[in-house]
């Protein structure tokens, strides 16, 4: 499936240090290429439940997939910062 701007996307992956887990839905806002020509990447904006921006970040394009039917969305306490 193609992943398609300003559409809500599955994070696949732990991002611990930006308190972010397998499974947090985002809004892929961009691809950006990597400095090196390694791999592509894919910034991303978080909302909280009220619609909130909380975080915008940079992760590899593989730690996202598009949202599929199958998904249930759930939810969590965000972990605090500093």
């Amino acid at each position: 499936m193609t992943l398609e701007l300003y559409k809500q996307v599955v994070i696949t992956r732990d991002l611990p240090e930006k308190h972010l887990y397998r499974g947090d839905v985002a809004v892929l806002v961009d691809f950006i290429e990597h400095p090196s020509g390694g791999e592509q990447g894919a910034i991303l904006e978080v909302f909280n439940v009220l619609g909130e921006s909380i975080d915008v970040l940079t992760v590899p394009l593989s730690a996202v997939e598009a949202l599929r039917a199958e998904y249930v969305p759930s939810v969590r306490l965000l972990e605090k910062t500093g």
